[in-house]
Parts: C-alpha cells; sequence; structure tokens
C-alpha cells in the first residue's frame, strides 16, 4: 500500500449522475496518450473469478449482494496493477481516469492510501428529467429494456444524491470544475481539457518523457 504522496498514482476523478454522460467522457479522455481510462464496470468485467479476490466477489454478486466497499478497492487496486504488469497502464506517465468509482464515501477515504486525486469533475444536470430521458435512451439502444423503466431510473438517481453525491464534500472545493452536462459531448470535452492543460500537476507529468 502506498502511503507516501508522491508515490500515489495521479488521478482525476469525474463524477456526475448517472445519464450525465462521465462515461462517455472518460472514454474519450482515455483515447489521448498519457490517460489511462477505468471504470467501475471495467474493473468487474476484467476479473479472474478464480483468484482469491475473485472469489470473494462471486460470493456476492451471485446472491444479489453489494460488493463490501473494502472488497471493491481491493478488487480494484489487482486489477490496477495487472494492467501494469501487463504494461497497459504506465503509473509514471499515465493519469488514471477515474469514473464509477469513488462510489461512495467510505470507498473514497480508501482509495486515498493509492492515489492522489489532482482534479475532480463534476458534471452537472440539475434537471431530472433530462437525465432521465438520456438514460432511457440509452438503455433502449443497448436493448436494456429493464434499465428503461421509470422506477429504475428514479432509483438510480436516489442512490447517486444519497450515496455518490456526497463525494464532492470529501474533496476540497479549490480541485473541483463544475461543468454543465446539458451542453453537446463535444463542447463539455473541450472543457475538460482546457482545466486539465492548465493545471500545474499536468504540466510537471508533461516534462516526463514517455
Amino acid at each position: 500500500m502506498a502511503n507516501e504522496s508522491n508515490s500515489k498514482r495521479p488521478a482525476i476523478l469525474i463524477l456526475g449522475a448517472p445519464g450525465s454522460g462521465k462515461g462517455t467522457q472518460g472514454k474519450a479522455l482515455g483515447m489521448v496518450p498519457r490517460f489511462f481510462h477505468c471504470a467501475c464496470g471495467d474493473v468487474f468485467r476484467s476479473l479472474d473469478t478464480r483468484t482469491e479476490l475473485g472469489k470473494k466477489f462471486v460470493e456476492y454478486s451471485s446472491k444479489g449482494q453489494l460488493v463490501p466497499d473494502e472488497l471493491t478497492i481491493q478488487l480494484w487496486e489487482a486489477q490496477i496493477e495487472n494492467w501494469k504488469e501487463g504494461n497497459v497502464y504506465f503509473p509514471e506517465t499515465d493519469i488514471l481516469i477515474l469514473d464509477g468509482i469513488p462510489r461512495n464515501v467510505k470507498q473514497a477515504e480508501i482509495l486515498s492510501d493509492y492515489i492522489e486525486v489532482h482534479h475532480i469533475f463534476h458534471l452537472s444536470c440539475p434537471d431530472r428529467s433530462e437525465l432521465a430521458r438520456r438514460m432511457q435512451k440509452r438503455a433502449l439502444r443497448e436493448n436494456r429494456i429493464d434499465d428503461a423503466s421509470e422506477t429504475v431510473i428514479e432509483d438510480r438517481i436516489r442512490t447517486y444524491e444519497a450515496e455518490t453525491k456526497p463525494i464532492l464534500e470529501f474533496y476540497p472545493d479549490a480541485i473541483r470544475t463544475d461543468i454543465d452536462a446539458t451542453q453537446q459531448p463535444i463542447k463539455v470535452m473541450h472543457d475538460i481539457i482546457s482545466k486539465i492543460v492548465s493545471l500545474p500537476f499536468y504540466e510537471e507529468m508533461n516534462k516526463v518523457s514517455i
């Protein structure tokens, strides 16, 4: 476990309610050299269920239970190490772009042992009806009919408000940028990149040769 700030992995968080477009922005940034996109779903999809951690995950997922916060971060750390050993992710030069993790304040607290969060982009969309419209459209496009129901959508938004949004209070306001998520995706991306290239830590990392 890393305890010195200079040995922690540099990271940027993208936070926002379901439908705000954080996954879209994270994937797009991950296509840019020196950025490595890691979504919570990627961790679970890449999981080797034959390992000890993988078996623990199956114990919960097979019963439809939520994976405990401590185990979630252990799974995340193990997968990050796998990507590192596989020469997919290079912590000396790559900036982690996290979306979907941390999911709550407890996870943010545990993650602080592993990463140094240099900035947070909060994709803000106060119009909950717009979020619902986006989520329904995406669910239908991906043929996930059950996820298109109003009940499921409302529950996901409530869960975000109760569990994930408080993360914004965990980190200092000075490292947060609020972005209007109702803009066109390309404009949201422009706002994100414009801020990143002005951050001192990015300028410092940019001096490191790949």
